[in-house]
């Protein structure tokens, strides 16, 4: 009997073992400790200081935008109304272009687009009859087969913001590139195309009337396929002179011809960042002809049209003194 009562009461020990065990490793327990930290990933950390690490979030305080480009600036683009000529060309003088206002690059290394051509500086630019004539020419100069020149501001004058505008007849024929566009004078936000690029006419000879205007930054430009831009159909590209221009505000860029808008970049992000506009800091003009090149001879080049001439008939630079001076908020 003694035995069997002990047999009993060892049974029960060992179920109520059992059971503490089961209690402490059930997992569904929440802890009484008000120190314990949970473990679940999920879990959003109310420490204020914490900052997110999207780029597109949301300010805390939504007129808080000193981590954000291109927003948080109130105007009305139809009533500026304070545009003044600040600097300009109007290429009346025949000879060589205004030291004072134009500089060269000078090579033949293929300028990033595998380009054909050897820019310099003299012989393939010049004032004529009231024009700028920069020209392309087949001729072979130290190891190239083509040269041409490409004039720049650089170092001469920049600007942040305002209206550029620029009236030429561009050249034609297969394998022909001219461009006029503008580069920041620093590499602020780093090598290209991080401190951006403002392309405010490009022309290609195999699509011969049809003019481009396009921006390349960080997050967009044609390295990646990303470029954005826009086109527009000009019968007379080559034939007439038009008028190619840009509005470059604190918020978008505009591009026109003969004063028809066909594009606009603007960024509809919460929260831009300088690797979707870094055009806030001054960029200088540059207008080429290249010749052949990733676009440009992407169909080919046609040795026999050359040699092939862009004519400028003035360059002109206007700026707002309230954009100038906006601010946001």
């Amino acid at each position: 009997m003694k035995k069997f009562t002990m047999l009993i009461f060892l049974a029960m020990v060992i179920l109520g073992l059992i059971a503490c065990q089961d209690e402490i490793e059930d997992p569904t327990i929440i802890p009484t400790d008000p120190t314990i930290v949970p473990t679940d990933s999920t879990i959003i950390p109310t420490d204020p200081t914490i900052v997110p690490s999207d780029p597109t979030v949301v300010p805390t305080d939504p007129t808080d935008y000193s981590h954000c480009k291109a927003v948080g600036y109130n105007y009305d683009i139809n009533a500026i109304d304070d545009y003044e000529l600040v600097w300009s060309d109007e290429f009346d003088i025949d000879g060589m272009p205004d030291s004072t206002k134009w500089g060269y690059d000078v090579g033949g290394h293929g300028w990033g687009n595998n380009e054909l051509q050897y820019y310099k500086n003299n012989g393939n630019a010049w004032v004529e009859d009231g024009k700028l004539i920069i020209e392309a020419r087949n001729e072979f100069y130290l190891g190239r087969d083509y040269t041409s020149a490409r004039l720049v501001t650089r170092n001469k004058a920049s600007w942040k913001y305002g209206k550029f505008e620029i009236r030429a007849k561009l050249p034609t024929g297969l394998g022909t590139w001219p461009a006029i566009w503008m580069l920041p004078t620093s590499s602020f936000y780093g090598g290209w195309p991080n401190s951006g690029e403002i392309d405010i006419m490009e022309h290609v000879g195999y699509d011969q009337n049809r003019i481009h205007g396009s921006i390349h930054t960080k997050s967009y430009n044609h390295k990646l396929g990303t470029q954005r831009g826009g086109s527009r159909t000009v019968p007379t590209a080559s034939t007439e002179f038009n008028v190619y221009s840009i509005q470059w505000l604190p918020d978008r860029i505009q591009f026109f011809v003969n004063d028809t808008l066909y594009y606009t970049y603007r960024l509809f992000l919460t929260c831009p960042t300088q690797d979707q506009w870094p055009f806030d800091i001054a960029f200088h003009l540059i207008m080429n002809i290249a010749v052949g090149g990733d676009w440009g001879g992407a169909r080919g080049v046609d040795p026999d049209v050359f040699p092939q001439r862009m004519e400028v008939d003035y360059v002109r630079v206007y700026q707002s003194e309230f954009i100038t001076n906006l601010q946001r908020g």
